[in-house]
């Protein structure tokens, strides 16, 4: 498509001057320009280094963003969505400077419409606020990334989690958004019916664009009836390997799974030691079920005899409530529980999703790679759907362990992408994966800058993200 260097924006400092003097006139202690606040809203989960915004603005409606939008596009100073800071790849980083648009305060429930299973909420909803708004309706999100991250940040990242193997992602579960485009105008993608052959499918456009298109101001989200019944539990395997191939054969069968994760030795080590377990320390896989009272003790029923096959079990499953909620308190607090294994590092967590008949595969060489290389890096993984997760441990200040822990990271995406894979099945590209689009979608990511080009033209949303825009030769 006729591409040359890259043309990144370049950092304009008269216009952040213009741009931050009247944002601090409209919108007073509402626009932040201060030291700490800023890098607060640069901030990564990940190593990465902090790239602060120029001032964070606290929008509370559509109309606002939407004046904020317009005068820094008029500026040409990015515009940088922040949700609650929670992604792992340098989303909200401003490596231009740039205006940090924080939804936290646009975080009402619209709409709750029980009959139709839908919901329009604002973008700073977090998914624990949604279902604590829920509960007296019978109905609830599924969507878990584990962290209490904010529904725009979600859709904009296409967030998954622990229960995708069943109710899938934010891709599924997302029927419109209200986004502001760059040039200022609102657009809703789609109506509340639950299908449409009405032209171009805006909605799966803007979920998992990363800000890079426009600023997610609202969303309208499938719901689900509360399962009449839920089980669960966690079993052992002999390895991990006897663990994929359990996986496999449940999704082979057509257990409707709710929840299948992966935990392997060193993983199991650290939650038991985090959240004073005692599980057997090899690789687990933790499991739930919903249904019908009957149907889940089938389920769970014909699991055990599967994880028998593959010499694994005993598979200790129960219905109470406060023993299942136990177990995915640990398993949601792997992140912390995993950093907790070597104090004073710093945590390079990095994800892949390969087809389910090549994840044993791809995770027994993964673990080899990592023995060898000498990490401390305990694996887990969203295992009904292929995907896994990597925390590596790492001291950074020592060169040459940032040196091997990177080789590392790029070893285990170039072994996902030659199994068919991914380079990332929910973490998003942000700054961290950006030199394997190429290598993951070839020719189809310059269709992916003719889009960005076309939409936004200045590249004043959420730059130096998913791929570097380039100019015409």
């Amino acid at each position: 498509m006729g591409v040359a260097a890259s043309a990144e924006i370049q950092r304009n400092e008269n216009g952040v001057e213009a741009v931050t003097v009247r944002l601090g006139a409209l919108f007073g202690d509402r626009f932040q320009t201060g030291q700490a606040i800023r890098e607060q809203h640069g901030h990564t989960t990940t190593y990465l280094p902090n790239q602060a915004p120029d001032g964070v603005f606290f929008a509370e409606t559509t109309e606002e963003v939407q004046e904020v939008v317009r005068l820094c596009a008029e500026h040409r100073v990015p515009i940088i969505p922040f949700g609650v800071g929670s992604s792992l790849e340098g989303h909200v980083n401003a490596p231009s400077g740039g205006i940090s648009i924080d939804t936290s305060r646009m975080n009402r429930v619209l709409q709750v419409n029980q009959d139709d299973l839908d919901c329009t909420v604002e973008p700073g909803v977090t998914r624990e606020d949604l279902n604590h708004y829920l509960r007296d309706t019978g109905l609830f999100f599924p969507i878990d990334p584990g962290a209490n991250a904010s529904l725009g940040g979600m859709a904009a990242t296409r967030a998954s989690g622990t229960n995708a193997v069943r109710y899938g992602t934010m891709r599924e579960n997302v029927l419109s958004v209200t986004a502001v485009m760059p040039d200022g105008r609102a657009v809703t993608t789609a109506r509340r019916a639950r299908k449409s052959s009405a032209g171009y499918d805006l909605t799966r456009l803007m979920v998992g664009s990363e800000g890079t298109l426009g600023v997610i101001t609202g969303l309208t989200l499938r719901l689900y009836g509360i399962p009449q019944a839920i089980s669960g539990g966690v079993c052992p395997f002999p390895t991990v390997e006897a663990a994929c191939q359990a996986v496999i054969m449940t999704i082979q069968m057509g257990i409707p799974i709710a929840r299948m994760e992966l935990v392997n030795t060193l993983g199991m080590r650290a939650l038991n030691a985090y959240s004073q377990l005692d599980y057997s320390e090899s690789p687990c896989l933790f499991l739930e079920f919903h249904g019908t009272e009957a149907g889940v003790v089938e389920q769970a029923e014909m699991f055990g005899e599967i994880a028998g096959e593959f010499d694994g079990g005993p598979f200790d499953w129960a219905r109470e409530a406060e023993k299942r909620q136990k177990l995915w308190k640990a398993r949601h607090d792997a992140y912390w529980a995993m950093i907790a294994l070597r104090p004073g590092t710093k945590a390079l967590a990095t994800d892949v999703c390969v087809p389910i008949s090549r994840l044993a595969e791809c995770i027994v060489e993964t673990e080899r790679d990592i023995a060898e290389t000498g990490l401390v890096a305990p694996i887990v993984g969203h295992v009904g759907d292929g995907n896994f997760h990597v925390t590596v441990l790492m001291d950074v200040d020592d060169e040459s362990e940032i040196e091997r822990s990177e080789g590392f990271v790029s070893r285990l995406n170039m072994r996902a992408l030659a199994m068919e894979g991914t380079c990332t099945g929910e973490h998003g590209i942000g700054q961290g994966k950006m030199k394997y689009m190429e290598l993951e979608h070839g020719a189809g990511v310059d269709y992916m800058r003719a889009i960005k080009q076309a939409i936004d033209p200045l590249n004043i949303m959420n730059p130096g993200k998913i791929f570097a825009m380039r100019c015409k030769s």
